[in-house]
């Protein structure tokens, strides 16, 4: 018989209001799971309970999903490439910045170690993680207790660059079909785990890197297997020029030519589309074509932001009808910050701050996620959906005055206020620390590791520059 948890009084619930389709508080309430199902949301919970929380001081709301993740290697990257960008590659650090500081196989899960803390720590319950198959993912996705989905990178072709403002492309004999192979293998093993928690997602890596045979197989599978799928299209400016320079139209074009755009699929960032003012393209049709065909946005502020990039913008793509997520791409994986940097940057670039609200991105990063995701279980707080919750202290210095509970924890507290998470019913941190995953440990290997990348910087780059010749201290060092 499964344990039935209440939290009673609750004093602010963001509960699921089926009628509209959006999130609502809910005053003095009390929310109960049994199981991994909740049972009760609304007035005193009448039933019998193994464990009850005084919902006092509280905000219970749903878990977050992270539509968008590398986190076998952003960890290590923290420190180096938060300034590291190219001016002949658009600011962009993809091309000749990235790969640099890649961490060998063996020690990536110290990087997903650490990341899922964070998630869960700013409130995430649901990760989509987009890697390239390494040794101890799966167990370690598992281990932290978190709603993952295994979204193993393949692709035909990887980019590369031996003078430091060309791309060019390695295009793999066999189209990318054996990495895509192992791409599949790996997700049919994560969705046998006992768990019960992992699902695959089909995550061809790029538009500019995946032939048109890739995609479409990939969207068959994804169909036919009822998995979503994630591309990265529009993350940068150069990926969009080499694409119309091949086929004389943007990347979502192409993709609508052949048939590839739908509700399956997710846009991993979708900022250089043909309308973005740094593009002065000829066109002003990729929105209206991603709404028409249902596809989605995962948005990823803050990574961007360091380049000076933006999405223009998160209001209008909504107001078209695409269905948007938020995601944290890189570190730090904090779902809170990111959707602050969501709402500040979308308000800049449509120079109003009415572009979006709050409730908006909060939409995205809830209920969006789970519509990407081809869920109505997770998302939100209804009889019936996931007991995956977040439980905030109202208490915590940094949210009070509480006047409105949301906004008070994405402008000012952030993960500060993120007391207690529940994932499938079972609680994953408890008073401000992750019982599943020794983060602190993960640090310590990290620390090691990026040392060990550092050194091996000089035969990476194309003219053999040091860590330190590629990103300098923000200060002149020396010693005592």
């Amino acid at each position: 018989m499964a344990e039935t948890t209440v939290i009673r009084d609750v004093d602010y619930l963001v509960a699921w209001d089926k009628e509209s389709g959006r999130q609502r508080y809910l005053r003095g309430a009390d929310i109960a799971f049994s199981g991994s199902n909740i049972v009760h949301v609304g007035a005193r919970y009448p039933g019998q309970a193994d464990r009850t929380i005084d919902g006092r001081k509280l905000m219970v709301m749903p878990g977050l999903i992270n539509m968008h993740n590398h986190t076998n290697t952003m960890p290590a990257f923290k420190g180096v490439r938060e300034e590291l960008g190219s001016k002949k590659f658009y600011m962009s650090a993809l091309y000749d910045g990235w790969p640099l500081f890649y961490p060998e196989p063996e020690d990536q899960h110290w990087n997903s170690h650490f990341a899922y803390a964070e998630c869960l720590l700013s409130g995430v319950t649901t990760v989509v993680d987009m890697c390239r198959p390494f040794p101890g993912w799966i167990e370690t996705m598992a281990q932290s207790g978190l709603r993952g989905y295994i979204a193993p990178i393949f692709e035909s072709a990887r980019w590369y660059t031996d003078n430091g403002y060309q791309v060019n492309y390695r295009w793999a004999e066999d189209d990318g079909r054996k990495a895509m192979d192992l791409a599949l293998k790996t997700m049919d093993q994560a969705e046998a785990h006992n768990s019960g928690r992992l699902t695959g997602m089909v995550s061809p890596m790029a538009a500019d890197t995946c032939s048109v045979e890739l995609i479409r197989d990939s969207l068959a599978e994804a169909r036919r297997r009822k998995r979503p799928m994630q591309l990265h299209v529009g993350e940068a400016a150069v990926e969009f020029h080499e694409m119309t320079r091949r086929h004389g139209m943007s990347q979502v074009q192409w993709l609508h030519q052949h048939g590839l755009l739908g509700p399956e699929l997710t846009l991993g960032h979708g900022i250089f589309l043909d309308h973005h003012s740094w593009l002065h393209w000829a066109t002003n049709e990729d929105v209206k074509l991603l709404a028409a065909n249902g596809c989605s946005v995962s948005h990823c502020p803050i990574v961007f932001s360091r380049y000076g990039i933006t999405l223009e913008n998160f209001g209008s793509y909504r107001e078209a009808g695409i269905n948007m997520t938020i995601g944290t791409d890189t570190h730090p994986h904090n779902m809170i910050e990111e959707m602050r940097a969501a709402i500040t940057l979308a308000r800049v670039s449509a120079e109003n701050m009415f572009n979006t609200l709050t409730a908006d991105v909060f939409h995205a990063a809830t209920a969006g996620g789970a519509k990407a995701l081809g869920r109505e279980d997770i998302g939100g707080l209804a009889v019936g959906m996931k007991a995956d919750m977040v439980l905030v202290d109202l208490d915590c210095p940094a949210m009070q005055p509480v006047y409105d509970p949301l906004r008070c924890l994405i402008f000012t507290a952030a993960d500060r206020g993120v007391r207690d998470v529940f994932v499938d019913g079972v609680q994953v941190v408890a008073d401000r620390k992750v019982l599943t995953l020794d983060q602190a440990g993960a640090a310590a290997h990290i620390s090691a590791m990026q040392k060990r990348i550092m050194a091996k910087v000089p035969e990476r780059h194309y003219a053999k520059l040091t860590a330190e010749q590629v990103s300098p201290l923000t200060l002149p060092e020396s010693r005592a």
